[in-house]
């Protein structure tokens, strides 16, 4: 059943465009150009055809620059200098404004374009950038200039940076983070706590005051890796009114995947309503949950949901939701609605 719109609030367009992949082309048309698969990338699952298919109204489109000598990337464009991470993400800012000259897409900077994409005649694709890591901004003065650029929301952290510690990398806010995220509230830039450590995480949320998601993060409960959220850390962003965005990659939906095997099918739809549900559980309501799928994200369709194919399957979820005994309103929100709302609230008028 094809309920309604669906944002998605992770997904690594750009880098993987940087890997030799066409956004424009559907994912099996990618498959079959890549066989086999782009090693550490996994088998294509994310096309502009299929997000439009399954009425994909939004998606958070990052800039994710890679820094040098991480042993699980693929080898392509990376950084070991602030000044090379800046030339690499205004590189893929670029991408998305050259992408945004198709009719298909827009990019939504402010409020009133969310819903000149959600109202649009045919179907469109809005694009919110997101800059996952935050090296690439070469000192915390230089935020503005990414604000005017079309850049909403900040994640200081993937692994650790010269902002704050990261995934695998504990640590607080550095210096230059705590100036950061003073800098951040002053524009009205977002704040995406996903990879943030935990000691950086509280203390980002003690400095800013500003409106705060995570973009694409599971729970801890589930999964007890430093990558997901404690129930404290959910807890915290259902305080200040958060969105957490559900990731769809099996290893963050089922403890030890990747060590019993990375069987496809043993990690199904059920897993990610889990996952859904805690959040709800500790909110008390639907209203703080959405999709942050990072599908393509460093993994691909063997490592995503039995039941899913591509981003194309998103709108399972959707029933995976009802047939759990969420009520279609309570879907929807997950699905979208909550997505939207937190946009309209947060984004410059």
């Amino acid at each position: 059943m094809q309920r309604g719109f669906i944002v998605d609030a992770h997904e690594d367009i750009a880098y993987n465009v940087s890997l030799g992949r066409d956004f424009k082309r559907a994912a099996l048309e990618t498959r079959a150009r890549e066989n086999p698969p782009i090693a550490k990338r996994g088998v294509a699952t994310v096309g502009l055809p299929d997000l439009l298919k399954a009425n994909v109204r939004v998606v958070f489109a990052t800039i994710w620059a890679a820094p040098c000598g991480v042993e699980d990337l693929e080898t392509g464009p990376c950084y070991q200098t602030a000044e090379e991470a800046y030339v690499l993400a205004k590189r893929q800012l670029e991408y998305y404004n050259e992408l945004a000259q198709d009719p298909r897409i827009r990019l939504i900077r402010r409020k009133g374009d969310v819903d000149r994409v959600l109202e649009a005649s045919e179907p469109a694709l809005g694009l919110v950038i997101l800059m996952e890591g935050a090296d690439p901004i070469i000192t915390p003065k230089q935020t503005h200039e990414w604000f005017e650029a079309g850049v909403r929301i900040v994640g200081p952290a993937w692994q650790g940076t010269r902002y704050a510690g990261g995934t695998h990398a504990p640590g607080p806010l550095t210096e230059a983070g705590r100036e950061l995220m003073s800098e951040m509230e002053r524009i009205g830039m977002i704040l995406d706590t996903s990879h943030l450590a935990e000691v950086s995480f509280h203390e980002a949320l003690d400095l800013f005051h500003g409106n705060v998601i995570a973009s694409h993060c599971n729970s801890r409960t589930y999964v007890p890796t430093d990558r997901q959220l404690s129930d404290e850390m959910i807890s915290a962003l259902i305080a200040r009114n958060a969105v957490i965005g559900t990731v769809l990659y099996n290893a963050f939906l089922q403890a030890n995947w990747k060590e019993t095997g990375k069987v496809k099918r043993k990690v199904t739809l059920l897993d990610v309503v889990k996952h859904i549900k805690h959040v709800c559980e500790l909110a008390g309501d639907a209203a703080h949950v959405g999709l942050g799928s990072d599908l393509d994200g460093g993994f691909g369709a063997e490592s995503i949901p039995a039941e899913m194919d591509t981003v194309a399957d998103l709108p399972k979820i959707g029933n995976a939701l009802t047939a759990a005994g969420f009520s279609e309103q309570d879907a929807n929100n997950v699905m979208g609605e909550n997505w939207v709302e937190f946009l309209k609230r947060s984004l410059p008028p």
